[in-house]
Order: C-alpha cells, then sequence, then structure tokens
C-alpha cells in the first residue's frame, strides 16, 4: 500500500525539497507543520542556489531568513542590468553576514551585461561584510563579478578568513587593482590555502617563494588571467621561480588564460619552461602558432586542456598536429576555428585520454558544441 505524502518521514521529505527550486521551497512550506519542518531543515538548505532574478520576488522574508542559518554552501546568481535583481542580491548578502556565520562557501554570478556605470559598489561591500563574519569561510568564487575588485577585499579575507581554501579574483574586469603585496598578506594570513585565482599582475616572485616554502601546505591549482593592460606590463616571474615552485608543489596545477590585450613579446615573457601548465586558453590578437609550438615542447607532461581561438592557417594545423604528437595526456582539446581533418585524426591517434573535443571540419552555426568521447 503507498504511503500518503504527508506521511512520509521527514528525512524523505528533505531530500525530495532540496531538489526544488527557492520558491517551490517557499511554497511547501506553508502546506502544514511537516512539510514546514523538513524545508527549513539543515539538509535542504546545505548547498543552496538561488537566482535574484525570479527566484526572490515576492518571497516571504521570514520564510528565507529563517533558512539563512542553515546555508553552508551558496551559489547566488543575479542580472546586475536589473535594478530590484541587483537589490535582491545586495539584500540577501547583507541578511547572511548578520545571520549565518557558519557559512563555507560563496559564489557570484552575473547574468547578462552590467550598466556601463556600474562599479559594484554595493555588492562588493556585502560580500565584504559576509568575509567579516563568517570566519569559517573555506571558498570564495568572484570569477563571474564584472566588477573591478581591490586590495580592500583581500586584506579582508586575509583578516577574518583564515580557513581560505580556495580565493578565485581571476574575472573579466578591464582593470586590476589587487597589489601583489595585498596576496603576500593573504597567503601569509591563510595557511590552508590550495587554490587561488588571480590577474597576473597581482602575483609576485616573492609569493611563488611564499609557496614554495617548506612549512607549506600542499596547494594545488594557481588560475592566472592575463587581460588587462597591467597584466601585460607585469614583471617576468624567473624560471627558476617556478622551478623551485613546481619541485616543492608536485601537485601543483596552473591555468593560465591568455587575451587579446597582450602583445608578442608579454606571452613570451609570459610563457616560462618551469610552469606546470594544465590549462591553456590563447585567445590572442598576435601570434597563436607560436605559443601552440612553445606549449607542445614544454608543456607535454602536463597539458590537460587546450582551448584556441585564431584564425586558420596551415601553419597553426602543423603545430596542433605538433602537440597532439607530444602531449599524450591531454583530456580536453577546444579549437574555434576550422580545421582539416589531419588535425582530428592526430589528436584521435595519439591522445588516448581525450575525454572532450571541439574540432570541426567545416562551418557550423554557433555555439559550436564540443563532442564527447565515450
Amino acid at each position: 500500500m503507498v504511503e500518503p505524502v504527508e506521511k512520509l518521514p521527514e528525512e524523505v521529505l528533505a531530500l525530495i525539497f532540496c531538489n526544488l527550486p527557492l520558491r517551490d521551497r517557499a511554497v511547501a512550506a506553508r502546506v502544514c507543520k511537516a512539510w514546514a519542518a523538513a524545508a527549513t531543515s539543515s539538509v535542504v538548505w546545505h548547498d543552496t542556489s538561488i537566482s535574484c532574478d525570479c527566484e526572490l520576488e515576492d518571497l516571504l522574508p521570514p520564510y528565507l531568513s529563517a533558512c539563512l542559518d542553515h546555508i553552508h554552501n551558496l551559489r547566488l546568481e543575479y542580472e546586475p542590468s536589473k535594478r530590484s535583481s541587483r537589490r535582491a542580491a545586495t539584500e540577501l548578502l547583507t541578511a547572511l553576514a548578520g545571520r549565518a556565520p557558519g557559512l563555507r562557501g560563496l559564489r557570484l554570478e552575473c547574468r547578462g551585461e552590467k550598466p556601463l556605470f556600474d562599479a559594484g559598489h554595493h555588492i562588493l561591500s556585502a560580500v565584504r561584510a559576509v568575509c567579516g563574519a563568517a570566519h569559517q569561510l573555506h571558498h570564495l568564487d568572484l570569477r563571474r563579478l564584472p566588477y573591478t575588485l581591490d586590495d580592500t577585499l583581500v586584506l579582508q579575507a586575509a583578516r577574518d578568513c583564515p580557513e581560505l581554501r580556495s580565493l578565485f579574483l581571476d574575472n573579466h574586469a578591464l582593470v586590476d587593482c589587487v597589489q601583489p603585496s595585498s596576496v603576500l598578506k593573504l597567503l601569509e594570513a591563510c595557511p590552508h590555502l590550495r587554490a587561488l585565482g588571480l590577474h597576473l599582475a597581482s602575483l609576485s616572485h616573492a609569493a611563488l617563494e611564499l609557496l614554495a616554502a617548506p612549512h607549506r601546505a600542499p596547494f594545488a591549482l594557481l588560475a592566472l588571467r592575463c587581460a588587462c593592460p597591467e597584466d601585460a606590463r607585469a614583471p617576468l616571474l624567473p624560471d627558476e621561480a617556478w622551478g623551485t615552485l613546481s619541485c616543492c608543489q608536485p601537485g601543483l596545477e596552473v591555468e593560465l588564460d591568455l587575451e587579446p590585450v597582450l602583445p608578442d613579446e608579454a606571452v613570451t615573457r609570459i610563457l616560462q619552461p618551469a610552469v606546470p601548465v594544465a590549462v591553456l586558453r590563447l585567445n590572442l590578437s598576435g601570434d597563436t602558432v607560436g605559443p601552440v609550438r612553445y606549449a607542445a615542447r614544454h608543456y607535454a607532461k602536463t597539458l590537460r586542456v587546450l582551448e584556441v581561438r585564431a584564425s586558420a592557417s596551415t601553419e597553426l594545423h602543423t603545430a596542433l598536429e605538433e602537440l597532439a604528437a607530444r602531449c599524450a595526456g591531454l583530456r580536453e582539446m577546444h579549437c574555434f576555428c576550422v580545421v582539416r581533418p589531419s588535425v582530428l585524426d592526430a589528436f584521435r591517434a595519439h591522445c588516448p585520454r581525450l575525454r572532450s573535443y571541439t574540432l570541426k571540419l567545416k562551418r557550423e552555426p554557433h555555439p559550436w558544441r564540443p563532442t564527447l568521447v565515450r
């Protein structure tokens, strides 16, 4: 005999409700006392995704406020071009700062274009308030924020979030205002940090030395975006320092995003042989063939993902075939121009671990979808 849904145990109801959108959870909480208890339990709210564009409108504030204490990991999405969405995101973060000291992870994502003169002051102020209150914060991901990030946020995290495990500041802002000195203070204050995303200009030789120190905990990921004028002018990070870091942190993987703002001489300065590059994304306005050949020669043992955005040419096709022959550990290969058939054949023949690739033999409507290898 099938049990009526109102007689299901609270644990079962909670597992159901945790898969519901925010608005539906609020509706479920008003059905009866048993459903209200299940819909507001910590199991439902431990990992939460909220869209401020559609889910917070007309939501009962007492219901959401009662659940903030249970949120451990929050993914918050909003649309900066809509004032109501920006306001809802700011109010939710402000409330979270006052009610959720147990927060462990925060990820912010913007959808759509931001207004031209919106610097995100209210959102960034609310994020700093969360950092000041959530002393057990482990993960902070701001890669999807379109605003300029600065020292104030980094120093706030260094002062109030000593348990940080990951911090991603490598967003698509056109200006980098995080100074290398602030990153040094962050690394000193957060000894458990294992993953860090930065613009290249925020990284220094001293930071590489600190990460290579004998007492340093294992460091797993360093994601570097090179996309603004400060990155193009960043001083050289010596190959010897990268070699020392790789020896002291053998599990370290580096992600490099090289954007059109970089002149050829800057690309040559950034690509050092000893950098343990696992992910390389090339979206250059100048020479792309040279960096592909460089990766084939120097990153054959470490490279796992390559993404190339360039115009098709015989030289590029030859360079890709050379890379395929050398980089047997490659798992993803995405080239956003039409390639000749021998390029596709080369990756299929020489890269047995390839799991996903975008190698089109003729033009297709965008967006191009990758091919999954089963």
